[in-house]
Formats: structure tokens, C-alpha cells, sequence
């Protein structure tokens, strides 16, 4: 299949279109409205339902409702917009309920600005909203990549019944890129997907068959129920963190003298950087973790075991940096380079950084 040259948003349309998405719900905010767009000109043409919901607060409470009736279904907004969802997102991941959705991030906090950041990493991976719960979080670092993702994150929220956030920026989102697509699932495809949930989501029944009516609730009020339920989310966690840990792994060798730990639109910055170090005749290596959670610790502890230091670059104040540390268990000094606000960093910013500290390790 010959590729199509894409703005990332609207590769994340038209991959969650083949996946098998019937629903979307949502409300315009830069720099994601690409993607509203287009599910708001395409959808109905592939039979599914578009509504521009007054709100965001609407938009996942319809999520809410779709889901719970095992149909595929997608929001996506910007950093404040996520905000106001994370309450609705808690009451869908208390519910079991799955479904995807895309936080195209820009600069903050409060209202910020329009440009790419990926500030919004404790907000995605540490919960978002109340309750003990965890999304499953994907970072793509090219539009191809966030194409290949929709279809993953559809598949990992049925299989586990589990909310899956896409994490990208606006950098990846507005920028345009070769990008191939498989079929488009067909109508027998789509009606299995939602049959597989047919067992707990709300489905038509006849008249007179009373049995079997599925509530989908999150909220219970015996304390001991709700503990059961929290249990049973965590069981589950702990499976998904086994099977679904996913990163890749750029120049990694026992003999690496630093190590990179960056994703998304860093992780293609860092990509660079390993490539001037090779040229200079050092050896220095890239974990770039593709599930931010679950987060590839094992991974990173185990690339960093020999370097005498790790370098986590973002476009942040340095919030991965926390789970990178957890990750290394102090065997290594960790550093950090990053720009906020939506300032966007060169890889001579990041190596020149990474140079001028090089003196301080012993």
C-alpha cells in the first residue's frame, strides 16, 4: 500500500476510523482540532456518529455512555481540556470501561499556550483524576508511529476493558509525514469487536428477557465492595504491566559511556544526539519507552547498569525523571535537560548541555 503524506492529527482520525471507531465525542481546542475535524467530515461516512459535545465535561460522559455499550469509541483534546475530563476518565477506569483517547499536549500550566510540550506526563502516568486507578499510555514520536498506535490502543482497551491515552504534542500533531494505513475493518469485523464485550456492556434485549440486566457503575457504597474493586483493577495492572511494558532501545551496548531516557518528540531529538556522539567515536544509547505506563524500569535499570551517567531530556521541568530515578535505584548519577512553556529544544541545545556537565562525572 503506497503511503499518504498526513498531518499527525489526521493520521490519528483515520487509524482509529480503520481500527473499528464508530463514536466520537469531543470539543475543539488548539493544537488538536486537526483531528476533531476530521472525525467530524469522515465518520458519517463510514456510518458511525460525530457530536460536538458543549463541553468537554459532556464529551466523556457521552464516552461514558458509549463505552458502556462495547462500542468503539475516541475523544481527544488539549492539556486544559484533559483536565476537565480526568474526572469522567476515573469514573470510566473505575467502571472497567474501554475506550481511547488523545492528549495532543501544549504549553502550561493554567491555559498556557498552543505550542508542544510534554508537561503533562505526571498527568497522564501518576493518575489525573481521583482514586486509585492507571491509564495504559502510549507515546508515539512520529506520525506513522501515532497511526500504528490508534490501532494498538483500541486493541489494549478491549483486551483489558481499560481506558488507553494516546500522549503526543503539537509538534507531532501539526507536523506532516509519509504514513502507511491498513484496511479498513470491515462491518462483520466491527460487530465481533463489540460482541466480545457482550457479556457486561448494556446491548438490546427482548421485551420480555428480564435476565442478565448489566449495571456499570463505579460508584459503591460498602466500603469492602469498593476495596474488592480496587483489588480487581490492580490485578490487572499488575498483568498489563507484565505482558505490554513496550520501548525502544537506539545504541545500547555494555559499553556505553551515557545513556539517553526520552520519548515522543524528545526521543527523536535524543535519536540525533546518539548519532553526533557516534560520529565523535563515543558510545552512548537511547531507551525511549513507548508505554509510559506501564514504564519500561527494567529496561532502563538494565541499559544503566555500566554508564557513568543518564541524561533524561523533555519538554518539561524534568517530570519522567522521577520514574527514571526509581528505575536506575541510585546506581548512577541522573542529569537532566529540558525546555518548558513550549519552547522546543535542537540537538545541539541537548548536546552541547550534555557536553558541559561531561567534566563533572568522575
Amino acid at each position: 500500500m503506497s503511503k499518504v503524506l498526513m498531518k499527525g492529527n489526521e493520521a490519528l482520525g483515520e487509524a482509529a476510523l480503520r481500527a473499528g471507531c464508530r463514536n466520537y465525542f469531543g470539543y475543539p481546542i488548539t493544537p488538536q482540532s486537526e483531528l476533531i475535524e476530521y472525525m467530524a467530515k469522515m465518520l458519517p461516512k463510514c456510518g458511525g456518529k460525530f457530536i460536538q459535545s458543549e463541553s468537554e465535561i459532556s464529551a466523556i460522559n457521552m464516552i461514558y455512555g458509549a463505552a458502556g455499550c462495547g462500542i468503539r469509541c475516541l475523544t481527544s483534546s488539549s492539556s486544559p481540556g484533559i483536565s476537565l475530563k480526568m474526572e469522567g476518565v476515573s469514573y470510566c477506569a473505575g467502571a472497567h470501561l474501554p475506550f481511547v483517547f488523545v492528549n495532543v499536549v501544549r504549553g502550561g500550566p493554567g491555559l498556557g499556550d498552543i505550542q508542544p510540550a510534554q508537561s503533562d506526563y505526571f498527568q497522564a502516568t501518576k493518575g489525573g483524576g481521583h482514586g486509585d486507578y492507571h491509564l495504559i499510555v502510549l507515546a508515539p514520536a512520529s506520525v506513522q508511529e501515532s497511526a500504528d498506535m490508534m490501532f494498538k490502543a483500541f486493541d489494549l482497551a478491549d483486551k483489558y476493558r481499560i481506558p488507553v491515552m494516546i500522549l503526543t504534542d503539537g509538534l507531532i500533531g501539526q507536523m506532516m509525514e509519509p504514513t502507511d494505513f491498513p484496511p479498513m475493518k470491515t462491518d462483520d469485523e466491527i460487530k465481533a469487536l463489540r460482541e466480545q464485550h457482550k457479556s457486561w456492556c448494556m446491548h438490546p434485549r427482548d421485551e420480555e428477557d428480564n435476565s442478565d440486566k448489566n449495571v456499570i457503575k463505579s460508584f459503591e457504597i460498602d466500603p469492602q465492595k469498593l476495596e474488592e474493586n480496587v483489588e480487581a483493577l490492580y490485578k490487572k495492572y499488575d498483568v498489563i504491566a507484565r505482558n505490554e511494558t513496550d520501548w525502544e532501545e537506539d545504541n545500547i551496548s555494555n559499553d556505553n559511556e551515557i545513556l539517553f531516557v526520552a520519548y515522543g518528540t524528545s526521543g527523536r531529538i535524543a535519536k540525533t544526539v546518539v548519532e553526533m556522539y557516534k560520529e565523535e567515536g563515543k558510545s552512548v544509547g537511547l531507551i525511549r519507552p513507548k508505554t509510559l505506563w506501564p514504564f519500561p524500569y527494567n529496561a532502563i535499570k538494565k541499559a544503566a547498569k555500566n554508564v557513568k551517567k543518564v541524561f533524561v531530556v523533555e519538554l518539561s521541568k524534568g517530570q519522567m525523571v522521577e520514574d527514571v530515578r526509581l528505575a536506575i535505584e541510585g546506581m548512577t548519577k541522573v542529569d537532566f535537560y529540558g525546555r518548558s512553556g513550549g519552547m522546543v529544544f535542537t540537538p545541539d541545545d541537548v548536546k552541547n548541555y550534555v557536553d558541559s556537565k561531561l567534566g563533572e562525572v568522575k
